[in-house]
Parts: structure tokens; C-alpha cells; sequence
């Protein structure tokens, strides 16, 4: 199986455990974006993923590329060009301090990225499934028709695709709504992550229920054939309790909970669990066995620094079965 995603990789700087930023005289230093961190999910679990991104050509840039292929992401699309690496910076927050992020990417060189630097017949060919979210339309005209195209090339090839569409509606500064973009791309979609109140803002479709809204989200774009989203109850920055549900047009079908304490790092997170799910549809045939590994996966996420899942399939599956010690292997 194959894998390709498309997005931004940045660079994150964080103070060491739970400093503060103003206590703090160094910094660690992981990369990370959402699909790329989903890309590296995947290839955890054993699957062929390569990432489509572009970097600024220097040492940096060169950097991420190297980071990306040491956890078995191919990096044979990744174009370079100018413009900056973009950067956030996080500060873990612990027991009832939250954490926060500060973003430091305009201008970067994958905001500068063409629709022409991508020969997207060649990159989906033979591939089984395309992912994308909605941070990458919201960075540049460029990206957005970039990842239109990806879309559109997917749809004609027979790929499935699978779109996150969580906006981030602070990033959208290039003149564009996501309300004028966002539609066409969800046109192409096999799988959509969203919730109603997204559904509403986005695309003006309505229910008053999850299945409701799955069914309305159907009917205005018929390609879809699943539906999915997750729910978290935060106790604490410390303490989470996590679950989700898949919506295949007749039912819903909903995971166990997760009672996830402590945390280590909650970033990724969701990109771990959208991993996991487009594993189990890929692997399993049975979407009740795909959320259910989804949210495995995004639990264990929870328990690694970093922003990308590293769990093996025995490892998510071994906490699937209900097995949570954390007891020491041998």
C-alpha cells in the first residue's frame, strides 16, 4: 500500500519538559506538519508513504528532508526553492496550565510553492490513498491550487482521498475565504474529518445530529463515503479522555475511551489518529476495526514527544485489546 500526502513541514523549538518560555535559556528542536506527520504514522505501520512538500534550499531545508527519511517517508517529490523554513514554538503546559503555540510562518517556501513544481500524474500513480488538511489552502493561492490539482488528479486516477478539515482560520491572510476554497476541495474527498459546526461554516450544511450532518455532508458531496471525527474531555493539560466515531452513510460506528494520563506530548495527536484510521480502512475490512485502531494509535501518540506517532502496529493493537499496563517487555 502507498501513501501520499502533501503539506508544509515546520520547524519546532521547545523549551525542555514543561519550562516556560520566559524561564527557559535553550531549546529543543523537533519538524513537524500535520500530513507529513501522518505520512510518518504510516510508515511506522509498514506502509510505503512519500511526502510532497518544498523546503528552502539550504541547510535547514535539507535538514527536514533528512528527518522525513529517517522514519521511511520518501522524499523523491520534495522540491526546494526560496523563502524560509516556516517555525512555531511550543510551551507544554502541565495540570491546569495550558499549553500554547506561537506560529512564525509567513513567507515561508512552502507558502511560495506552484501548481507547475508538481507533477502530480507521476507522484499519485499506482498510489492507494492521498491525504491532505485544510492548513495547506489556507497558506497561498499557490498551495491551495497545488493541492486542487493533487485532488482533481487523485479523483481521475482512482485514488482515494482523505481531507482534514480543521481550517485554522488565522492563516488565511492571502485574500481568499476558506468558504471560496474549501468547497471544490472537499468535492474530491473519499473521507472527510469535521465536525457539524464545521460543516455549517464551511459548506452552509446543517444537522442538528453527527449522522444528520454526515448525511448532509453526503448528499452536497457525493464522492464521500465516510465521515469521521473525534471527541476529547480535557481534565487537564495532564489528563485526556479520548474517543471517535466513523459514519460509513448507515452507521456510526464509535471506539472505546481512552483515559490518557499522563501526557506527554498531545501534539499530533489527531494526525496519529487520522493515520490509523486510513490504515485500518486500507487494511481492514471492517470500519468498526479501522476507529478502533485510529483511536488506539492517537492514545499511544499521546505518550511520545514529538509531533509524530513512532507506535508499531503491535503496540496499537496490543493497547486496542485493552491491554494498558505499560508493563515492561522483555
Amino acid at each position: 500500500m502507498k501513501v501520499i500526502t502533501f503539506g508544509e513541514v515546520m520547524l519546532r523549538l521547545s523549551p525542555p519538559g514543561v519550562e516556560r518560555f520566559v524561564q527557559t535559556d535553550s531549546l529543543t528542536m523537533h519538524f513537524g506538519g500535520t500530513e507529513a506527520n501522518v505520512a510518518v504514522s504510516l510508515a511506522q505501520l509498514g506502509l510505503e508513504t512519500a511526502h510532497v512538500t518544498r523546503f528552502p534550499d539550504h541547510a535547514l531545508g535539507r535538514s527536514a528532508t533528512g528527518y522525513l527519511r529517517r522514519y521511511g517517508v520518501g522524499t523523491q517529490h520534495v522540491r526546494y526553492g526560496d523563502g524560509r523554513l516556516g517555525l512555531y514554538f511550543l510551551e507544554t503546559g502541565a495540570g491546569s496550565r495550558a499549553s500554547q503555540i506561537v506560529y512564525d510562518r509567513v513567507d515561508s517556501a512552502f507558502s511560495r510553492i506552484t501548481s507547475t513544481e508538481i507533477d502530480w500524474e507521476s507522484i499519485l500513480t499506482g498510489a492507494d490513498w492521498f491525504h491532505w488538511t485544510g492548513i495547506t489552502p489556507a497558506l497561498s493561492q499557490g498551495a491551495a491550487d497545488s493541492l486542487l490539482a493533487g485532488i482533481q488528479t487523485a479523483n481521475r486516477l482512482g485514488v482515494p482521498v482523505s481531507g482534514d478539515i480543521v481550517y485554522r482560520s488565522n492563516l488565511w491572510q492571502y485574500g481568499r475565504s476558506p468558504q471560496e476554497i474549501m468547497p471544490a476541495l472537499t468535492e474530491g474527498c473519499t473521507l472527510i474529518l469535521g465536525n457539524k459546526s464545521l460543516f455549517s461554516e464551511l459548506y452552509g450544511v446543517v444537522g442538528s445530529t453527527f449522522i444528520e450532518a454526515g448525511r448532509a455532508m453526503m448528499r452536497r458531496f457525493p464522492t464521500i463515503k465516510y465521515v469521521t471525527d473525534t471527541k476529547r474531555n480535557s481534565l487537564s493539560a495532564s489528563h485526556n479522555q479520548l474517543s471517535a466515531k466513523l459514519y460509513d452513510g448507515s452507521t456510526v460506528h464509535k471506539s472505546r475511551v481512552y483515559d490518557i494520563q499522563p501526557i506527554v506530548d498531545r501534539i499530533g495527536t489527531g494526525d496519529a489518529y487520522m493515520a490509523g484510521l486510513i490504515y485500518g480502512l486500507l487494511t481492514f475490512n471492517d470500519p468498526q476495526r479501522a476507529v478502533e485502531f485510529g483511536s488506539a494509535a492517537s492514545a499511544l501518540k499521546h505518550t511520545i514527544p514529538g509531533d509524530v506517532n513512532l507506535a508499531t502496529v503491535t503496540e496499537i493493537e496490543t493497547l486496542e485489546a485493552g491491554d494498558s499496563s505499560g508493563k515492561l517487555r522483555r
